[in-house]
């Protein structure tokens, strides 16, 4: 099988991490004979810097075209500490998933027996944690118009819009999800309060009847926030709106014991985007200390989402879990024994692959 890529670096640590990502995705295509091919393409603060524009149109094309994309991050202190820029990186990021139509982010929350004791919580509590967040990514506050300020700058607004339609397939989609693992779905909102999130039970109420098989809670966000950390093992898959999601899953993130190790699939219309959850952490950027293996695992993520390559992932996720358990890691998960380089971790995954 042909397997064609676009590659997105980014900024900060993106490019680094990438690059143990596409090593990775080669040894898989290699072992199961697969052929693959890919460009690269600017996205973020380093297209800003190049062309004037965080999305650009070559990027846009190269994206279309292809089977996937393989994404770093985005973000640069230049334009975080600067309020006033018209020109954000982030714009680029929203650009993508609207122009892609990646209605939905999908984020596995997975314990490591290994890194249970780096967890914030007790080991009790993350011990078998493994769930799914589902997050609107095309709608709500990031979206919704009107947006901006006042002439005199003294007021700003934002305006959190939803459809019934966009409720609607990301609500199914979920349900789809849920019907593959535990039969378990918890709708968040803030449907006491918010417009929206009340049209949002409102819709997944209805949906819940096509769904008898999956058990069905529905959870608000500010208690959701709260569950997450007392009892993470109470979910399966929880479906939520794009604020929301950004939120908790960050949240959610933490319970594995590092940002640097979750991956996460936005799929939609278009091309699938494959990307690590966490940031663009310009602190590390060009020093070899940035953890992988959150992008190593989106890598796998894609290999299975976007190719239906199931057998590839597996042995992706196999050789992460080898690393974690021989301590092979960076700096952020290492203990008192050796940390390894960003390349280091990724050749070893090469190796173990074979």
């Amino acid at each position: 099988m042909k397997l064609n890529i676009a590659v997105l670096p980014g900024d900060g640590i993106g490019p680094e991490i990438v690059e143990q990502a596409l090593k990775v995705t080669s040894a898989a295509c290699k072992k199961f004979g697969h052929e693959l091919s890919y460009k690269e393409a600017l996205v973020g603060a380093v297209a800003i810097d190049a062309v004037g524009n965080p999305y650009p149109e070559e990027t846009h094309a190269l994206c279309m075209e292809s089977g996937a994309v393989l994404f770093g991050a985005i973000g640069a202190p230049k334009y975080d500490n600067d309020p006033s820029a018209k020109i954000r990186p982030e714009q680029g990021l929203l650009a993508m998933r609207k122009r892609l139509g990646l209605y939905a982010n999908i984020r596995p929350v997975t314990t490591f027996p290994s890194l249970v004791h780096q967890s914030p919580l007790r080991a009790d509590l993350v011990e078998g944690a493994d769930f799914i967040c589902i997050r609107e990514l095309t709608g709500g506050l990031y979206f919704g118009r009107p947006q901006g300020r006042s002439e005199d700058g003294t007021t700003a607004y934002d305006t959190c819009v939803y459809t019934t339609e966009e409720i609607e397939r990301i609500v199914r989609l979920a349900y789809r999800f849920a019907m593959m693992r535990r039969k378990k779905l918890t709708v968040v909102d803030k449907a006491n309060i918010l417009s929206t999130s009340r049209l949002w039970r409102q819709v997944s109420q209805r949906i819940e009847k096509e769904f008898p098989e999956v058990t069905t809670d529905y959870m608000f966000v500010d208690n959701a926030a709260m569950q997450l950390i007392q009892n993470p093992k109470r979910f399966d898959v929880l479906v939520t709106e794009n604020m929301f999601g950004d939120i908790l899953t960050d949240e959610a993130s933490v319970i594995t014991g590092s940002l640097g190790m979750l991956p996460s699939a936005s799929i939609g219309v278009h091309t699938s985007v494959f990307e690590p959850i966490h940031g663009s952490y310009p602190q590390a950027a060009g020093k070899n200390i940035a953890n992988p293996l959150a992008t190593i695992l989106s890598a796998a993520l894609m290999f299975e989402y976007a190719f239906n390559l199931h057998a590839e992932g597996k042995a992706i996720r196999d050789a992460v879990d080898a690393s974690l358990a021989e301590k092979i890691v960076t700096e952020d998960i290492a203990e008192k024994g050796k940390a390894y380089k960003t390349s280091e971790v990724g050749e070893w995954i090469v190796k173990r692959i074979g």
